[in-house]
């Protein structure tokens, strides 16, 4: 693609734009958003995502079109269950919950400009090193591997990451929040508040998670300008989300074992796709129309899956409940 300069910045601007008009609607009013305000603003963002890729689509051809749409939903599957860790870290820092939206917004830009960052520094990489397509494959498979054997039993638990313990040691930090501020004067010095500390922790953590979802939509396109569109549309809602379906992460109880087949397939895409480039004959180049139609298909088989088995687990429970029998009381109890 040969993007101009002025389409970058349209784009930049479009995006502060966005993030400008979220922050207005958090400040006027900081609260827990409703069940239907959730949906309107997702909606919007997914409509916006849509009718972004078919710009793509009617300006650059089928190609880049299908490149934006798989790049997007991947990062958006991902970004999902990533939602479970922003669950963890709001408990640990027992974040206010009128507050939860300005900490997430805050975070997910944060997040935004490292990752920019992150993926500025992986194309200039890939261009020049092309033996790392092979360590970026080794590691989504290794990454598929890790998360398939993942067990959903065990106790997630939220571990502070070198950024996080940098910030904490360097800025003095008061132990209450004091509303929405980030810092406070005590006994005329200023401190910042925990709200600093748990806003580090959602963007640098998010920035972790990129360790494998700039690797996979790098294997899906090498266009830097649609990385990182397809990135900013998928954080783009992520805060409306976390309050959206906070209730029914647990029912996604499939979504890992989608996600690792997903991070697998592209690993092994991208493997194939640099051998054959090296000029391996028998290494096939698979098509991003065929690359979309897994991710879809295996995204879609799994939340089906997942809620198929939750409705089956609750109509177990019902009907043991119903035919377990109530213990009675003998007349000797009674008396």
């Amino acid at each position: 693609m040969n993007v101009p300069l002025w389409l970058w910045l349209v784009t930049g601007v479009g995006l502060i734009a966005i993030i400008c008009l979220d922050f207005y609607f958090i400040s006027r009013n900081p609260r827990d958003p409703s069940l239907k305000e959730c949906t309107l603003w997702i909606s919007g963002y997914v409509t916006l995502s849509i009718l972004f890729g078919l710009g793509i689509l009617a300006f650059e051809g089928p190609q880049y079109g299908g490149e934006f749409f798989a790049g997007w939903i991947t990062e958006y599957s991902l970004s999902v269950d990533n939602l479970f860790v922003f669950v963890i870290i709001m408990s640990s820092f027992a974040v206010p919950r009128q507050f939860r939206q300005k900490v997430l917004s805050i975070g997910i830009v944060l997040a935004l400009l490292m990752r920019g960052a992150f993926i500025l520094i992986g194309y200039q990489a890939i261009t020049r090193f092309d033996w790392l397509f092979y360590f970026f494959g080794a590691f989504l498979v290794y990454t598929a591997y890790k998360l398939m054997m993942h067990k959903d039993d065990e106790e997630e638990e939220f571990k502070e990451n070198a950024m996080l313990r940098a910030v904490k040691k360097v800025l003095p930090a008061t132990n209450t929040y004091e509303g929405a501020r980030i810092t406070t004067k005590v006994n005329g010095k200023r401190m910042v508040t925990p709200m600093l500390i748990v806003m580090v922790a959602i963007g640098t953590t998010d920035l972790l998670f990129a360790l494998d979802s700039i690797p996979a939509i790098f294997g899906l396109t090498k266009e830097p300008y649609l990385v990182f569109t397809a990135n900013a549309f998928a954080l783009m809602g992520l805060r409306q989300l976390f309050f959206l379906i906070g209730g029914l992460l647990d029912k996604l109880v499939y979504l890992s074992i989608g996600l690792s087949v997903v991070l697998g397939f592209i690993g092994v895409k991208l493997v194939l796709e640099a051998l054959h480039h090296d000029g391996v004959s028998w290494a096939p180049e698979i098509p991003i129309l065929v690359s979309l139609a897994i991710i879809v298909g295996t995204l879609a088989v799994t939340t089906v899956a997942s809620l198929l088995k939750v409705r089956r687990d609750r109509r177990r429970e019902v009907d043991t409940a119903v035919t377990t029998p109530v213990p009675r009381e003998s007349p000797a109890e009674i008396d």
